[in-house]
């Protein structure tokens, strides 16, 4: 792999946004590594979002899958377990990509917590659950970017996107189960939300750029299979091929980088800059 290749890692790319991110990213130049746990389809994972049951029923979508759409784009795709909560597999999948490519030049912050607590009220969800979102959603982006920023600076250049959301910044319309959101959610998305300007600030002077997008409402896999019992539409959402064409621009156009440390509307932009074909169908 010569140094003038494009590389990135997309974390949570088994699935929803992250495929959609490392697609894109794909059909414009970049050689993908994707991280997530579920590797092959049909690999059964704990993803209720409420401590009131248990959901193994396999969700569509595997690093396999993902992998082969990034190889039909033209461009090499590995594939590296990457586990949230388990903070050697994200030190192991970095390293990985850095020993078989040379370099990391994006780095995608979009996986998140997977599991109970997610959907559940404040009084009836553990702190050990809303613990390990705050250690997937924020702890553990941070450690990515630790990872990865060295190489960044020294290189003289570098981009961090993180997928952040709504709920960092504002209050739930309603209480969950009735178009709300959790605690554990929330908290978690507002701490990573701060990255992104704080570094753009501190990292100036390195050529490294930080943004973060915020998605809106994008029916993913999960949210259709998950989250209609929580007042939650797929169907009526946006696809996560906006937030991939988003992205795409964001690493590739020169005009992305006066907007260093802000947050992006990715469903603004995407609709403004007429990035995606076909969106919004028209009326």
């Amino acid at each position: 792999m010569n140094d003038q290749s494009k590389v990135a890692l997309v974390t949570g790319a088994s699935r929803g946004i992250g495929k959609a991110i490392a697609r894109h990213l794909a059909q414009g130049g970049y050689d993908v590594a994707i991280g997530a746990r579920t590797i092959t389809e049909g690999e059964a994972r704990e993803h209720s979002p409420t401590v009131r049951k248990s959901n193994l029923t396999p969700l569509p979508g595997s690093l396999n899958s993902t992998a082969a759409e990034i190889e039909a784009a033209g461009q090499r795709a590995l594939s590296v377990y990457l586990d949230l909560l388990d903070r050697t597999s994200l030190g192991t999948a970095v390293a990985t990509v850095q020993e078989r490519w040379g370099h990391i030049d994006v780095l995608v912050n979009n996986g998140r917590y997977i599991g109970p607590g997610h959907m559940d009220r404040f009084m009836d969800a553990p702190v050990e659950l809303i613990e390990k979102q705050i250690q997937a959603n924020a702890i553990s982006p941070i450690y990515l970017t630790k990872l990865v920023l060295p190489a960044m600076i020294a290189r003289g250049r570098g981009i961090v996107l993180n997928i952040t959301s709504g709920c960092a910044t504002m209050d739930p319309p309603a209480p969950i189960g009735e178009g709300g959101w959790g605690m554990g959610y929330g908290v978690s998305k507002a701490a990573i939300h701060r990255q992104a300007g704080i570094l753009a600030k501190e990292l100036a002077s390195t050529g490294v750029l930080f943004f973060n997008i915020e998605p809106g409402l994008i029916g993913t896999e999960r949210m259709a299979i998950d989250m209609a019992e929580f007042g939650f539409d797929a169907s009526e959402m946006t696809p996560p091929d906006v937030i991939g064409a988003v992205a795409a621009w964001l690493v590739n156009s020169p005009d992305a980088a006066k907007l260093n440390g802000q947050t992006i509307d990715g469903q603004r932009t995407c609709r403004e800059l007429s990035l995606l074909p076909g969106w919004p169908i028209a009326s």
